[in-house]
């Protein structure tokens, strides 16, 4: 990114014919084709966004709307532990008409293809009933690669299998925002229609996302104007912070294995650490996990308050997601497993980096008791 900083092409639109402005456009094709290779996906089928939100309402909502205006309601399949920014667009669809299905989770967070095919049965048509104008003829899943808060990994292969022989017109969406740069991700091998990513997880820049579209897949699109990214996504596009996603997308593709290895090992010493700590409930499912991710209650403990004396003594963590945070609501995914809402306000997330080491968990460790003890003193009826 310094280096398309320090030359002019920035200033060029990517869209021109002039010199500068095929500087641009090379830059950005350039990331493109470094994104696709990322992900076994195919360079024409990028679209480029500002954000993974826009990312997932494009295909959620552009998926959906492209299918109904062809006539048919469509059946939304999706889970109850997705992120904010797909529950919000199938929410959106709920009150535009379609029907929403939310597959069965247990109490870890994880999901049988068992469960999956009976949500599946339950949404898609019967070929012995009669078509009606008012009969569910499409179903839509979305379904994310790993989830934002528990850390849970999933086997997208397995579900879109399940999808293709239940039902086999059905538009598969998967968020894979939370797997990118920690999990391998092949788009052609998933055989999803519809897969999206952003740069910031995987230390690239903040305001860029990705949209893989299969081909054949219509989406309608949410901004209208110019002709940029094929018709579905108008608006210039940002040669510098593309620079920064194809370089991340790269290094992350690069070193997955290596940094799964390295977290894999700093998150089993944090557990056991954790399960040793009086009141401590890990929750999701610890055998199957993007491996830098752990979901941690604390009974008797508000999880802000947990969080904000962390903070004070050097240690970066959450209560969720980050887009949630600032709210005293329990997070809506605990709720989902079946905690009460006084556990789940409990829960803190955290969260490993490339670069963290053992000395920095044993430190957390070291320093969580004083942590919780303060905050349950704080609680303590005068």
């Amino acid at each position: 990114m310094i280096d398309v900083l320090r030359d002019e092409a920035p200033t060029g639109n990517p869209s021109s014919v002039h010199v500068c402005g095929q500087r641009a456009r090379n830059i950005v094709e350039r990331a493109r084709r470094a994104v696709a290779a990322s992900i076994g996906a195919r360079p024409l089928d990028l679209v480029f966004t500002a954000s993974a939100t826009e990312a997932n309402n494009l295909a959620i909502l552009g998926g959906v709307r492209a299918l109904s205006a062809r006539g048919a309601r469509c059946a939304i399949v999706t889970s109850p532990l997705e992120h904010p920014a797909v529950l919000g667009a199938v929410e959106q669809l709920v009150r535009e008409g379609h029907r929403r299905h939310l597959v069965e989770v247990d109490r870890r967070g994880r999901i049988t293809k068992g469960a999956w095919a009976r949500v599946l049965e339950k949404a898609a048509p019967q070929p012995k009933e009669p078509a009606t104008k008012s009969a569910e003829q499409v179903v839509f899943v979305t379904l994310a690669a790993a989830n934002h808060e528990l850390g849970n990994a999933y086997n997208i292969p397995e579900f879109v299998a399940v999808t293709r022989t239940v039902a086999p017109q059905a538009v598969f969406h998967c968020d894979a925002v939370q797997a990118f740069g920690k999990r391998a991700i092949d788009v052609a091998a998933w055989d999803v229609d519809l897969l999206t990513i952003n740069a910031h997880k995987a230390y690239g820049p903040s305001g860029v996302g990705a949209l893989v579209v299969r081909p054949g897949i219509e989406l309608e699109p949410l901004l209208f104007g110019g002709p940029q990214e094929h018709g579905r996504r108008p608006g210039t596009e940002t040669p510098l912070l593309l620079a920064g996603f194809g370089a991340a997308a790269s290094f992350a593709h690069e070193t997955t294995k290596q940094r799964f290895a390295h977290w894999d090992a700093l998150r089993r010493r944090l557990l056991a650490g954790l399960r040793a700590i009086d009141g401590a409930e890990v929750f999701g499912d610890t055998e199957r996990s993007t491996g830098n991710t752990v979901l941690v209650g604390f009974a008797g403990c508000d999880g802000q308050l947990v969080m904000i004396n962390l903070d004070l003594v050097g240690f970066a963590v959450s209560t969720g997601a980050a887009c949630s945070s600032g709210t005293t609501a329990p997070s809506p995914v605990l709720l989902a497993l079946g905690l009460e809402p006084a556990a789940a306000r409990s829960a803190i997330r955290i969260s490993l980096g490339k670069d963290s080491t053992a000395a920095e968990v044993d430190a957390l460790l070291a320093a969580l008791p004083e942590a919780l003890a303060r905050v349950r003193g704080l609680a303590a009826p005068a």
